[in-house]
């Protein structure tokens, strides 16, 4: 590790200080699985402490009993030397613990000023909302987090984004003693992320002990001064940042070290499945051409806004192009709606995929079908026992783990969810299958199946669009990459050829090719 990245991880002095937090032998029981088995884990103050693990580690789970979400079986939690017990959400920010979420968890019909100060409101005269206060607090936090959007928009119509930097917002209301980060960077911007660590780092001059839940390799080595690995539901050790690597903390995490690798460039791929000329979203995205061939993974890399997921909702029917073609195999297609792409052939794995991908009130079985239900159905009655059969063959064949097909889907973990989403399309058998951030949120041991899966899925002969915000997963899985920028195909590289310095300029603008036709595959 570099010297100045010794000389963030020792700044602050953590080692000498006693913890502001100790989670002592926390335990938590679920219907039929044991998620957290004696865990500790303890903070200190002005820290950072990342907290790993695979999904269903028990990482979330631990920081929602923390956070008086999840009341524990047994255990201590141990506050500026005080035992405490938290039945709810709202005791334990009263003490000073804010969680901001993974999963977001804000009021959509409400203004951006109303969910960063819910619960705290700030009132005057007759126990009535001071609107002009509260507005005037909102528009001053947003600032310090360099937000383009009001105090005064409604959060229904924001971008995922978007919607973070509010939960983040709301960390900044008033000076926590604890402040917990779960996956706060999966759908920021690059714009965005070092406004976030500036945030931490102040936080961490006044005192604040961070808990930091990532599964981004460099943010951890970046930001955090220790870290601690849970596995299985417990505890599997704590390494000081700056003594370890990101082999030694895989080999915790998963039980082995992790073999990254490489989508291999057969020397021919089967005819083009997927085409598209000229397409055009006025106001969204103009002029986009490029091809997918049978067997062939093609990755679509940019910022977030772009304008990539758009290019793959149009072609699954979700929005109608103003000017341009889609062909499949060849033939101009018109396709109006999902239920159109799916009998075409096509499917599309959502980025989001708890509002998009499924239903989490709804059990494994059920979720694997909903795609394909005339094929689990006759005369409208469900086939139960076909639906079993589907989901036996998924989730042997992906690894999910859940104790049974009963198990709500809201209640696994974020790459078993991911899991079931994929699965749920390959029941439809589709020819062409685009995943839209397919391991986003997801723990290093799973994005590796995953990206094992989309490999295995080309060389089976599958069209695969892939769409990633993320240069190493576009690198690694990809045979061709197209970049875009500002609604338009920039570049196309292909991916023996691309070098990272090209692939960052076409998406920032810099390296433009002719945008008349389809781009000519750049040399790196």
């Amino acid at each position: 590790m570099s010297t100045a990245a010794m000389n963030r991880n020792t700044a602050h002095g953590e080692s000498s200080s006693s913890p502001v937090l100790s989670l002592i032998d926390i335990t938590k029981k679920f219907p039929g699985v044991l998620a957290l088995n004696k865990v500790s884990f303890d903070v200190r103050a002005g820290e950072v402490h990342a907290l790993l693990g695979e999904n269903g580690a028990g990482k979330s789970t631990l920081m929602k009993v923390l956070a008086g979400k999840h009341q524990p079986n047994g255990g201590k939690i141990i506050l500026a030397g005080e035992e405490k017990s938290f039945e709810n959400p709202k005791q334990a920010k009263k003490s000073g613990i804010v969680l901001i979420h993974q999963e977001q968890s804000l009021v959509p019909e409400m203004s951006v000023a109303e969910n960063i100060f819910l619960g705290s409101l700030p009132l005057k005269w007759g126990n009535r909302v001071n609107w002009k206060k509260l507005h005037a607090d909102s528009t001053e936090i947003l600032k310090r987090l360099k937000c383009t959007f009001s105090s005064r928009d409604m959060v229904s119509n924001l971008s995922i984004a978007k919607k973070q930097m509010v939960e983040i917002a709301r960390a900044l209301v008033f000076t926590p003693r604890i402040v917990v980060f779960d996956e706060p960077t999966a759908s920021l911007t690059d714009h965005e992320k070092p406004v976030l660590y500036d945030i931490i780092r102040n936080l961490q001059e006044q005192g604040v002990g961070i808990v930091y839940i990532s599964h981004r390799m460099d943010e951890i080595f970046h930001l955090s001064q220790r870290i601690s690995v849970l596995r299985d539901g417990e505890y599997n050790g704590t390494l000081n940042t700056v003594d370890t690597s990101e082999d030694e903390v895989t080999k915790l995490m998963i039980g082995r070290t992790l073999e990254l690798d490489h989508a291999s460039k057969p020397s021919q791929f089967g005819e083009k499945m997927l085409e598209l000329r000229h397409l055009t979203v006025n106001g969204v995205f103009e002029d986009v051409s490029f091809s997918v061939r049978k067997g062939e993974i093609v990755g679509m890399y940019g910022l977030v806004g772009a304008g990539r997921s758009e290019v793959a909702e149009t072609v699954f029917g979700l929005r109608q192009p103003s000017v341009g073609e889609i062909l499949l195999e060849g033939k101009v297609e018109t396709i109006r709606s999902s239920h159109d792409a799916v009998v075409k052939g096509i499917a599309l794995v959502p980025e989001d995929r708890k509002d998009q991908g499924l239903i989490l009130g709804m059990n494994c079985r059920d979720n694997m079908t909903l795609s394909a239900l005339g094929s689990v159905s006759s005369m409208g009655f469900m086939k139960t026992g076909e639906e079993k059969v589907v989901y036996d063959k998924y989730q042997q064949a992906m690894k999910i783990k859940t104790p049974s097909w009963r198990q709500k889907v809201g209640n696994l973990s974020g790459g078993n969810q991911q899991k079931i989403v994929i699965g749920k399309w390959l029941h439809t058998h589709p020819k062409l299958l685009i995943l839209d951030e397919p391991t986003r949120g997801i723990d290093v041991g799973s994005k590796a199946e995953i990206h094992a899966l989309i490999k295995e899925l080309a060389r089976s002969g599958y069209a695969v669009l892939v769409i990633s915000s993320e240069m190493p997963e576009v690198l690694g899985v990809s045979n061709r990459i197209i970049a875009m920028y500002d609604g338009r195909v920039t570049a196309e590289f292909d991916g023996d050829a691309v070098s990272e310095d090209k692939l960052v300029q076409a998406i920032t603008g810099q390296y433009v090719t002719d945008a008349s036709g389809p781009a000519p595959a750049a040399s790196a």
